[in-house]
């Protein structure tokens, strides 16, 4: 007997991003594994009995290691059971979905990969920020911003990220001089706009600007720290003019 495994993306952490099919799977799951970065609201829309488990990944420490995860699916999903992988943003967004959904495959899992909206779309527009726009930027990329030259893990190509009209970096503010020190070096000017948001689509989403000159200045004058996106480009400019959550959520107040 066996069951499936619905590998979903839980969205940007505002619940209501959800999609109808991803709350679908929620409601139906017998066994649920959600991420760190899952808005825990939506574990409420679970049935009684579902088996919640965790399994987010923080620095240096790990809820539950990768291979594990692996296994767990797998083997809730030969006792029969319907099986939700819940991840924050979208699977195949660095979410590991693809690895995932590969040793289902090997396994003879029936899988079911269902979308989410990833958080470098989604925190820019809470925060009043096209990334794309027909006067200011026309080339968008997404970037994992963790490598450092220093530690032997920088795999990306500054060169062809610093042409590009907005790159955005997911969970990258402990490593923002390094990010504003290779654009610069590769011919991005240091008078590029930059934002930074912090918790972006969620009660607590803090936004603030700069410039790749003194976007690290203001991370420690304001304490920004991750979940953050920083997104770098002229885009950033277009803020000042349609700028909505925070005054949202002022009228609200």
């Amino acid at each position: 007997m066996s069951g499936s495994v619905y590998i979903v993306g839980a969205g940007p952490g505002d619940p209501k991003l959800l999609t109808i099919r991803g709350l679908e799977c929620i409601q139906q799951a017998d066994v649920i594994l959600y991420d760190r970065l899952v808005n825990v609201e939506l574990l409420q829309h679970a049935k009684a009995d579902a088996k919640l488990i965790y399994c987010g990944k923080e620095p240096g420490k790990h809820g539950m290691i990768q291979d594990e995860i692996h296994r767990v699916l797998v083997e809730q999903a030969s006792l029969g059971k319907q099986v939700l992988r819940l991840k924050g943003g979208d699977p195949f967004v660095f979410g590991r979905g693809a690895e995932e959904a590969a040793v289902l495959r090997q396994a003879r899992i029936p899988y079911e990969i269902v979308p989410g909206i990833t958080a470098g779309i989604a925190a820019p527009a809470y925060a009043g920020i096209p990334v794309t726009h027909r006067d200011h930027g026309a080339s968008f990329a997404i970037v994992p911003g963790q490598g450092r030259a220093e530690k032997g893990k920088d795999f990306l190509n500054w060169a062809a990220l610093a042409q590009i009209d907005t790159v955005a970096f997911y969970m990258s503010v402990g490593n923002i001089e390094h990010i504003t020190k290779s654009l610069i070096e590769n011919g991005k000017k240091d008078t590029t706009p930059v934002a930074v948001i912090e918790w972006g689509t969620t009660e607590n989403q803090r936004t603030i600007t700069g410039n790749l000159a003194t976007i690290t200045r203001e991370i420690l004058t304001h304490h920004i720290s991750n979940p953050s996106m920083i997104l770098v480009g002229d885009v950033v400019g277009v803020r000042e003019e349609i700028s909505w959550f925070e005054e949202k959520e002022l009228k609200q107040c």
